[in-house]
């Protein structure tokens, strides 16, 4: 299952997320916001770290406006790597070499076509396992 959350900056982009996860037969879990209408980007972000270290999802997927602000927010949460992204390639070594558990992006930053191939990538890409990235991770848990 794959926790959603945004701010009104990443509203529309996120309406294109859920489309496209459907689309694949991908399950998610929708944290809002539900409106263009303002709102504090803090909240969405930590109620999707929250669903993810409860187990109750995976993965997340975060946007509002920059991506920047609310990755601040989940990253708060103990257990949480979310890493902003504005490309394939980091979508794919946050995935490697951080096991990133959220990825974020700015609905302001990206267009559709290339979140929609970020989303794809960082939700097809493994962890890679090795040692030095696990050694890594825990240093940062730590």
């Amino acid at each position: 299952m794959i926790a959603l959350g945004c701010d009104h900056g990443g509203f529309d982009l996120m309406q294109e997320v859920k489309k496209h996860l459907e689309e694949r037969g991908l399950e998610y879990k929708d944290y809002g916001t539900y409106s263009k209408e303002s709102c504090d980007y803090p909240v969405y972000g930590k109620a999707v770290a929250n669903a993810i270290v409860s187990g109750e999802c995976d993965k997340g997927i975060l946007i509002c406006g920059t991506g920047i602000g609310i990755s601040i927010a989940a990253n708060k949460v103990k257990g949480i790597r979310a890493a902003v992204v504005s490309d394939t390639f980091s979508a794919q070594a946050t995935r490697e070499h951080n096991d990133a558990n959220i990825i974020a992006f700015g609905g302001r930053v990206v267009g559709v076509g290339l979140a929609l191939k970020i989303v794809d990538t960082f939700l097809d890409t493994p962890f890679s396992n090795g040692e030095r990235h696990k050694k890594r991770i825990a240093q940062i848990e730590d």
